[in-house]
């Protein structure tokens, strides 16, 4: 028996669309449907990213944040909504003195409490300022950075680099229905899952459908959850000094 001997089912988002909307019982029939069910899957994107990290959003920041004599606070990429790891890196490029030292998160109490914070050394720890909906700027509608406040300050310009691994936010959908998604294959099937359970709350005549097709989309994003994930093997070994 012959296959196709391809691996790139990716459908578009019109397709995803369709399928969606024929799990929900329902059709696409006008430019407005299309339109209403791109603002869900916006939606789905931000749902997921409240739902625990999701391993195709992590990635290490390709412009390390340099940082100068005297200055505390830096601004993080735009599109990142959480901080994984922060690696300080001396003289960065330097075959012979290039050195990463890992970085200390403390919170914004702990930081705080520190009375010398104009201390300046090498940067030992950091406080991530996530900006909420406090920091929006209504008046210019600017999107704000979150940022990092480093302690101690840094004492020299130029020595120091800070490269971290993040969580980036979901690409949006877009205008485009020729557009594919930013999620991996293996999260397609909860993904169109998803959608249908949206546009049914949406249409009455689908109401009877939206028990089965919420628990569809959970039991397929529980699937797809505990699929990605990172398989190491791990090594536990105890503590016996105090024995």
């Amino acid at each position: 028996m012959a296959t196709s001997g391809t691996y790139g089912f990716n459908p578009d988002i019109s397709e995803l669309v369709e399928e969606a909307y024929e799990r929900a019982g329902l059709e696409m029939r006008t430019g407005y449907d299309l339109r209403t069910a791109r603002r869900s899957l916006n939606f789905l994107m931000l749902e997921w990213q409240n739902r625990g990290i999701n391993l195709w959003t992590v990635d290490l920041f390709d412009t390390p944040i340099e940082l100068l004599k005297g200055v505390a606070t830096y601004n993080i990429d735009i599109d990142t909504i959480a901080l994984l790891d922060l690696m300080l890196r001396t003289n960065d490029g330097n075959v012979n003195t290039q050195t990463d030292f890992h970085m200390s998160r403390i919170s914004q109490p702990s930081y705080s409490n520190i009375p010398t914070k104009l201390n300046e050394g090498q940067p030992l720890q950091y406080v991530y300022n996530r900006i909420g909906v406090q920091d929006y700027t209504p008046v210019t509608g600017a999107d704000l950075n979150s940022t990092i406040t480093v302690w101690p300050t840094p004492d020299i310009s130029s020595k120091y680099k800070i490269y971290y691994y993040r969580v980036r936010r979901i690409a949006d959908v877009g205008a485009d229905a020729s557009n594919t998604m930013d999620v991996p294959d293996r999260f397609l099937p909860c993904l169109v899952a998803g959608l249908a359970y949206q546009l049914a709350t949406k249409k009455p005549e689908a109401f009877p459908r939206i028990p089965m097709l919420k628990s569809m989309y959970e039991e397929l994003f529980k699937e797809a959850a505990d699929e990605d994930r990172v398989k190491v093997s791990a090594r536990f070994v105890p503590d016996m000094l105090n024995y």
